[in-house]
């Protein structure tokens, strides 16, 4: 069997954003959730459960992006990438049982009066808009240069935390500014983040679920595939090109369109010859399989 082209590289970086991620997580989870006790803030308790989940959500990312890194074996040929979109497909599903519990706890707070929360709250809030916005803008970042859709979902979970921190701050501001009876502002923008975060949570797990389901990857492949086999001296034309993404990778379905009379060595040379070509101009591209059609 050929040996695997895998990008550690790639799949390091991930990994090491993803930790990142965990150890701040950990930190913003212990501030708001002291800050939200001590400042009679619902919406900064609800804040830090959302980071809570930031954290075990990561961790799921960081072990589907180690086992995305392993080789093929006998048993996954086409390797382990599948366990990156699961990865991102699970951060979703948690997303969601954050939301529904975060809505349910802020409409019993809403029905019970409390005190208004502190205006320290307000700062804490600021703080973690900021940090968690360099944090989402960074994963992002990493998961558009290695293509890793679980370090996108991960960066995505970050944002709607961002989100979750920014709706509070904006009914604590209304709370305060607003006096009695508006005390539960703060629950009321929980109850709106919760909305949010299932936004958010459907964004990411659409490509996921693609991704899982062997659906088309986004972008000029089939163009740039024809583009380059075209190059190659005997090919006359491509029926069939088919791209699919797995992990870190993707595979190629290539039929291509040669003169009929020629020998089975020299289609098969033809065939070889367009497969190297489109792995060393597309070094994403793991491996191309491609069946010789006689051109019409």
């Amino acid at each position: 069997m050929q040996e695997p082209t895998i990008k550690p590289t790639n799949a390091e970086r991930g990994q090491k954003t993803t930790l990142i991620g965990i150890a701040i997580n950990f930190a913003l989870v212990i501030i708001k959730a002291s800050a939200g006790v001590w400042g009679n803030s619902y919406a900064l308790v609800a804040d830090a459960l959302e980071s809570a989940t930031d954290i075990v959500t990561s961790t799921f990312v960081w072990l589907g992006l180690r086992v995305a890194a392993r080789k093929p074996d006998e048993n996954h040929p086409y390797g382990h990438g599948k366990a990156e979109p699961l990865a991102a497909i699970l951060v979703s599903f948690a997303l969601v049982g954050a939301a529904i519990l975060i809505a349910v706890q802020s409409v019993q707070n809403i029905r019970i009066p409390h005190e208004t929360p502190e205006a320290f709250t307000l700062l804490v809030l600021a703080g973690v808009v900021l940090v968690k916005e360099v944090l989402f803008r960074k994963m992002n970042q990493v998961g558009s240069e290695v293509e890793s859709s679980a370090v996108k979902a991960d960066a995505w979970h970050q944002r709607s935390d961002a989100i979750t921190s920014l709706t509070a701050f904006i009914g604590i501001s209304i709370a305060l500014i607003g006096g009695p009876g508006y005390e539960s502002a703060d629950d009321w923008a929980a109850l709106l983040a919760s909305g949010l975060i299932v936004f958010n949570a459907y964004h990411i797990f659409r490509p996921s679920f693609g991704e899982i389901m062997d659906e088309s990857p986004s972008g000029n492949w089939r163009s740039e595939i024809e583009t380059i086999a075209l190059t190659i001296p005997g090919v006359e034309g491509l029926e069939k090109c088919v791209v699919r993404k797995t992990g870190f990778e993707y595979f190629v379905d290539l039929h291509l369109e040669v003169n009929g009379n020629l020998t089975v060595r020299q289609g098969h040379a033809i065939a070889h010859q367009v497969k190297e070509a489109i792995k060393t101009q597309k070094p994403a591209i793991y491996d191309v399989l491609i069946h010789i059609e006689p051109a019409s």
